[in-house]
Order: structure tokens, then C-alpha cells, then sequence
């Protein structure tokens, strides 16, 4: 968890820099701390997006995370790399590589788990 300096955020969004709601965007993105994550796994950029939700919160489905804990689309309270590029990406802007920890779980070699 850290403040999210402007210039990572600038870089962060540079795509939407030319949109209205940027100035607007960046002061909330910077107005509190930011818990930065990477996850890994089978499928991890699908999997993940659909435990977020749609984007618009008013279009995300009750149990994501958007769809229970967002009221609007300008703060929906999470976000997810789109692409395992954009996620690669986005992993060098927000972590050092020293920051980054490999782990396995040795106990589950297989992709199913008993229920």
C-alpha cells in the first residue's frame, strides 16, 4: 500500500490523458493510498476481470467486486490489467523486480482442488 505519485499515475493513464474526466481521475487516484497486487495463475487476466465486474458499476453483477463495492463508474474501486501485456506493463510501472516474489504452491499440483 503506498501513494500513488502523479508521474505513475500520468503513465498509468496516459491513454485517457486527452479525455474530459482525467484532471478528474488523477486527483482521485491520488487522493489516498493505493494497494498494488499481481496476481498469477491459469487464465489469471479472465479470471480476474470477472471477479471485478463490468466496469460501469451499474452494469456489474452483484458478487464482483465492483458489483457490491462501487456506486459509480468514475470510482469503481479496482482495476485489472486487460491483457497479460498490459498487465506486464503495468507490473514494471508500480513494482521493482526485487518487490516481486516467485512462489508455487507445492501442495496442489493440479488445476482442480477437492471441494
Amino acid at each position: 500500500m503506498h501513494q500513488a505519485p502523479e508521474s505513475i499515475l500520468a503513465e498509468h493513464y496516459h491513454d485517457l490523458q486527452r479525455k474530459p474526466f482525467y484532471p478528474a481521475l488523477i486527483s482521485y487516484m491520488s487522493s489516498g493510498p493505493v494497494v498494488a497486487m499481481v496476481w498469477e495463475g491459469p487464465n489469471v487476466v479472465c479470471t480476474s476481470r470477472a471477479m471485478i465486474g463490468h466496469t460501469n458499476s451499474a452494469e456489474a453483477a452483484p458478487g464482483t467486486i465492483r458489483g457490491d463495492f462501487s456506486i459509480h463508474i468514475s470510482r469503481n474501486v479496482i482495476h485489472a490489467s486487460d491483457s497479460v501485456e498490459g498487465a506486464q506493463r503495468e507490473i514494471q510501472l508500480w513494482f521493482q523486480s526485487s518487490e516481486l516474489v516467485d512462489w508455487a504452491d507445492e501442495g496442489h499440483h493440479s488445476s482442480t482442488y477437492p471441494a
